[in-house]
């Protein structure tokens, strides 16, 4: 494991899983890998009802992560992956809480409604958006994702406590816009001579999974 995503979904997570790979932390599992093969679905159910996961058959290929549902466990992680740098990717608490409020909240509600049809992704299986709810919407949200200071408390919260216990020397605080080198330097690898990603803003979401445009 070359590096350990610490931050949030909604945080350039899926920019961030092209740029890792670009600079050799490949492959990068983000929530997006769930979606199109669920196969290592039952280590992340096991991990969000509290169970005892075996993190390296769970990440078993894996080069690095980002987004959920690996944040959630990114001290788990960091103990198993002494050497691993910690990516923190962190960006504006409104933009933040708009951008998940209308790309992946709003899939778990389509979803719900069975009115989540796919486009240039399928729809995520039952069992994956049941995993979602669990460890995101009822895990880290508390069911109080629609109550907007809750969520941004959360927010902070997170960010505040990564930055408390992850060594200083492992941190990498991370907002997209920075470009390549942060990352480059974390890892010891050249820096791209080559335009930095920007991947799966809120209209490509919503896009991807035959939501309708926002107004």
């Amino acid at each position: 494991m070359k590096m350990i995503g610490a931050g949030f979904g909604r945080t350039g997570t899926m920019s961030l899983k092209a740029a890792l790979e670009r600079l050799g932390a490949a492959p990068c599992f983000h929530m997006i890998d769930l979606v199109r093969d669920p196969t290592p679905l039952p280590y992340w159910q096991a991990a969000a009802s509290g169970e005892k996961v075996d993190w390296r058959a769970a990440l078993d290929g894996w080069g690095a992560t980002v987004d959920w549902p690996g944040c959630t466990y990114w001290e788990e992680m960091a103990e198993i992956w002494p050497d691993a740098p910690i990516l923190l990717s962190v960006r504006d608490p409104e933009a933040w809480y708009r951008s998940t409020l209308n790309s992946i909240h709003a899939a778990k509600e389509a979803a719900a409604a069975g009115e989540l049809e796919g486009n240039t992704e399928n729809p995520p299986p039952p069992e994956v958006m049941a995993m979602i709810s669990d460890l995101i919407w009822n895990g880290t949200f508390h069911g109080r994702f629609l109550e907007k200071e809750y969520a941004l408390e959360v927010f902070d919260r997170h960010i505040a406590d990564v930055k408390a216990k992850a060594p200083a020397d492992r941190l990498v605080v991370y907002e997209i816009g920075q470009g390549w080198e942060p990352l480059a330097d974390a890892l010891g690898v050249p820096v791209p001579d080559e335009p930095f990603p920007h991947l799966n803003d809120t209209a490509s979401f919503r896009q991807m999974f035959g939501m309708r445009a926002l107004a």
